[in-house]
């Protein structure tokens, strides 16, 4: 089955030597469109109650506290439907998926990980006990840093992979066929990452491919779902979003360090991928996002 291709692919700004990307925030409201990505997702969400939330087939109104786990390219999503929490708190963790390689995860004091990891395929919902006791946790984690933060959650991994009650929620999984050119997309997304903030042509990535120009174009949106140029501008922009948030640059020098040339066409870009002005995007953002 291919669905998944049929939605919005997230690009997260985690580049080859990053571990973690980390979301802490509050807000009032919760719509987050349907989207997939090769990385692991933990999601926490506190004070949610009537939130949809969509993980592959599964479509379920959620409970005041859940804490769930997507795996590679499942798509999932959450709408604010029936929720009317003003202060909703979500805590999102995304790593990547061969952080854990498999010569670690074949040890058998990580095999309740790696077992958790398989069934993540279909995308977890852990007990509301679990959720409850492990909120403190969640909480301190995004404060946390370096060697502390990755042994954390090194640990709470393991305890999520031995706690009871867990719920598989989608009957669907990915058809890894719809990822065929896995080698070949690698090495485009590690070229953009290295390259973004410079000029980059169609033909340059085309020749990293080794694709032909009109080959590479059918490539990139079959894989993506978009254009050469709107996936080029989506990583930028999420590089961008991230400084904005973590760096005090003003907004033509993330414009410009993000690898747009002008800052008019980098409003534009900005607004029509995040629905907001640069500006508004710092002044509305009211939590933590750390990359580790």
């Amino acid at each position: 089955m291919s669905t998944a291709k049929n939605f919005y692919r997230e690009i997260a700004p985690l580049s080859s030597g990053d571990s973690f990307l980390v979301f802490d925030r509050i807000k009032d409201s919760f719509d987050f469109p349907v989207h997939y990505h090769p990385e692991f997702e933990i999601n926490f969400i506190l004070n949610g109650k009537g939130v949809k939330r969509v993980v592959g087939d599964n479509i379920e109104e959620i409970d005041n506290v859940e804490l769930v786990l997507i795996g590679p390219n499942l798509y999932h999503g959450w709408e604010l439907n029936k929720c009317t929490s003003k202060k909703i708190h979500e805590i999102t963790i995304q790593f990547h998926n061969d952080l854990f390689h498999e010569s670690l995860l074949s040890r058998r004091i990580m095999n309740p990980i790696r077992d958790m990891f398989n069934r993540s395929i279909h995308g977890i919902l852990f007990s509301k006990k679990v959720a409850e006791e492990l909120t403190p946790r969640l909480v301190r984690l995004s404060k946390l840093d370096g060697m502390d933060y990755f042994l954390e959650i090194t640990s709470l991994l393991y305890d999520l992979a031995n706690s009871r009650n867990q719920r598989l929620l989608s009957t669907y999984t990915v058809d890894y066929d719809t990822f065929d050119d896995y080698d070949k997309m690698k090495t485009v997304y590690e070229y953009v990452q290295k390259h973004f903030a410079e000029k980059i042509t169609l033909e340059d990535v085309a020749s990293v491919a080794n694709m032909s120009i009109i080959s590479f174009n059918r490539f990139i949106k079959k894989r993506t779902g978009k254009t050469f140029v709107n996936y080029i501008n989506d990583i930028r922009i999420g590089y961008a979003a991230r400084w904005l948030v973590e760096k005090d640059m003003s907004v033509s020098e993330v414009a410009f360090k993000s690898g747009f040339n002008n800052i008019a066409n980098f409003n534009r870009s900005f607004k029509a991928i995040k629905n907001c002005t640069p500006s508004q995007y710092r002044e509305d953002f009211s939590g933590l996002k750390r990359i580790l």
